[in-house]
């Protein structure tokens, strides 16, 4: 076997990889622009009891005066710089005070700060965690005494410690809300003061088109985000201690597919969410998002054969996700390709056509897929002007696929600033 026909092989091995990773992004970028679907799908519904169902019913009848409640739970891990504004803020909320429990699970937090918060009118947890994650903090407040003896929540809202939402978000959310579905609000950029938080606010919204509204134009569930997320609040009380990792949101993702359940994507249902604007926090960021997609696939895969045979495209759909490329990393790999492809071309004489023009091809149907995903309102002249920072980014992130550890539990942690 000669030096071509090797070349040859692993050149289309790589592209067949790589084009199946640009493919998919492009499928769902455009179908992000697919019209709204008026109706939810119907997802299996989980008997939880008699007093569930009753509730189901509730929900499923013309019985609009029914309100729901909702338990809300803030986990906030040394966030003193912005959980207090964060509570105050939401503390504002227009709907009626019996109806929604505030909760912070406060985890290694200065004395002043819970002082602070106690004052508040929430309900205020203190664990200490040897090793925390945000996965202990949630099973710590839904196991408190307090809130199993008052069991009378409909629906728990998981936030982070510095998401800010309307003064009608619980409103909004309560006419959407049905006990068999789960609900991830558009989660947006609330800083863009410097070029790393804009591209980091410019990816989110990249992320929502792709694998939240295109999913759903198409009658596949949503992808998780981490916050601003709705679930009913029996099975997430059934489910949050089958939780063990540090990427609790994909967990979630993994245990809502298997039980049949779809998630919709609220895209007018706003969470501001603070966007990272130094270096070292977007490398430690995109470490713990790098590290959760290499656990979530190793602990997805052996239900994968299951979910073929059953036909469950949903988890099969997440599954996949979790072995894509990261876009920043295919827009510096592909371009290179491109250019060896070519020089491969005219010095050893691999023919054009197959070895060559392939490449080209696929990098067109990337950038069309990422001009697509962009929200109209962000595509201008200031968002092109901050792409010089790209390059450093995407370099912080090759970096951390040398350290990624897939049996790693420790919480990666990013600061805020005041």
């Amino acid at each position: 076997m000669n030096i071509q026909v090797i070349i040859t092989i692993i050149d289309l091995l790589l592209w067949l990889i790589i084009a199946a990773n640009v493919m998919y992004v492009l499928f769902f970028a455009l179908a992000s622009h697919l019209p709204k679907k008026t109706h939810l799908p119907s997802a299996i519904l989980r008997p939880f009891g008699s007093k569930r169902a009753d509730l189901e019913r509730r929900h499923q009848t013309s019985d609009i005066s029914h309100q729901p409640s909702f338990l809300v739970l803030i986990p906030a891990y040394h966030e003193d710089a912005v959980i207090t504004n964060t509570v105050k803020s939401f503390l504002k909320q227009d709907y009626p005070k019996d109806l929604y429990q505030l909760c912070v699970i406060s985890d290694h937090m200065d004395a002043t700060t819970n002082k602070q918060l106690a004052a508040l009118p929430i309900t205020l947890f203190q664990p200490t965690f040897e090793n925390s994650s945000k996965a202990k903090a949630l099973q710590y407040a839904t196991s408190d005494i307090r809130l199993q003896t008052s069991d009378i929540y409909d629906y728990v809202v998981i936030l982070d410690a510095d998401n800010i939402v309307a003064t009608d978000f619980l409103s909004r959310l309560s006419h959407i809300t049905r006990p068999d579905i789960a609900i991830q609000c558009h989660r947006t950029a609330k800083n863009a003061n410097n070029d790393i938080a804009a591209l980091d606010g410019l990816s989110e919204e990249i992320n929502n088109s792709i694998f939240r509204r295109g999913h759903n134009r198409i009658g596949l569930s949503s992808a998780l985000i981490g916050s601003g997320m709705c679930f009913n609040y029996e099975w997430f009380k059934n489910n949050v201690n089958k939780l063990d990792s540090t990427v609790e949101d994909r967990e979630l993702e993994a245990l809502l597919m298997k039980q049949g359940i779809f998630i919709h994507y609220s895209e007018d249902i706003q969470v501001l969410d603070e966007k990272v604007s130094n270096g070292d926090n977007f490398q430690r960021q995109r470490l713990r998002w790098m590290t959760g997609q290499v656990q979530a696939l190793s602990r997805m895969l052996p239900y994968a054969p299951k979910a073929i045979f059953t036909g469950n495209i949903n988890y099969i759909d997440k599954t996949i996700q979790q072995t894509l490329i990261p876009r920043s990393i295919l827009l510096v790999i592909i371009p290179v390709l491109c250019l060896m492809s070519s020089v491969f071309t005219y010095r050893i004489h691999l023919p054009s056509s197959i070895f060559h023009l392939k490449w080209w091809l696929i990098l067109i149907c990337l950038c069309i897929a990422i001009f697509t995903a962009i929200p109209r309102q962000m595509r201008n002249s200031s968002l092109f002007n901050r792409l010089y920072s790209l390059p450093i980014l995407v370099w912080k992130m090759i970096q951390n696929i040398l350290v990624i550890d897939r049996n790693n539990k420790e919480f990666i942690h990013t600061t805020h600033n005041k």
